[in-house]
């Protein structure tokens, strides 16, 4: 049975070996490479409190456009699994704590955001620019949406969020400040994917 972790509409699809046990090794290799390149995009980071900006939306907005969403959501899970296993891996830290802490719903998200980008990627979004950049924007709002909600849950224990106006107070501190810069980023990374894609074409 044929291992079809990805589709030959993805760079990683594109480019893996034809035979199944090279395939299923390149896969894994890739899921934890792309785990460690996770860490390294978070450890570049401006520590705002209570979320740093990192470029880690970046990277998981990338790889899940490079690698489809099954190896996209591995690698975020695996990246996931060892933050919660207590590996120093986010921004600042790691540890369960630190995953149930203001960041975890952000750092959640990335699962749901590696899904869609990379659903996108399989179905043939790596040629089209604005096709993979309306997923990302799509993808991010989730993520968007998903850091808020988790935030709202904490607002009772944050000393940096306003007790009389918790909402407009999560959102200024932990929302608004982002919403330019990822849509930088995502800009960005639908034109690295999408120029690579056109190599890799090209090459063909």
């Amino acid at each position: 049975m044929a291992v079809t972790l990805t589709t030959p509409n993805t760079l990683l699809g594109a480019l893996q070996p034809k035979g199944e046990t090279a395939r299923l090794a390149t896969n894994i290799g890739i899921v934890v490479l792309g785990s460690l390149l996770l860490t390294l995009s978070a450890k570049i980071n401006v520590p705002v409190w209570p979320v740093p900006v990192t470029l880690t939306t970046f990277a998981v907005a990338t790889l899940a456009a490079a690698f489809g969403w099954r190896i996209g959501v591995a690698t975020v899970a695996l990246y996931l699994m060892q933050g919660a296993a207590g590996l120093p891996v986010f921004a600042t830290g790691g540890g369960m704590a630190y995953l149930l802490g203001p960041t975890g719903g952000f750092l959640l998200a990335y699962l749901p955001m590696a899904y869609i980008i990379g659903r996108a990627a399989d179905l043939g979004a790596s040629n089209r620019p604005l096709a993979l950049f309306g997923a990302m924007l799509l993808a991010d709002a989730v993520l968007f949406v998903f850091g808020f909600l988790w935030l709202l849950t904490l607002a009772g224990q944050a000393g940096w969020i306003d007790q009389a106006n918790p909402v407009v107070s999560a959102y200024e501190r932990a929302v608004q400040p982002f919403i330019v810069w990822d849509i930088l980023k995502m800009a960005l990374a639908a034109l690295t994917v999408t120029g690579a894609w056109q190599i890799v074409k090209g090459k063909a």
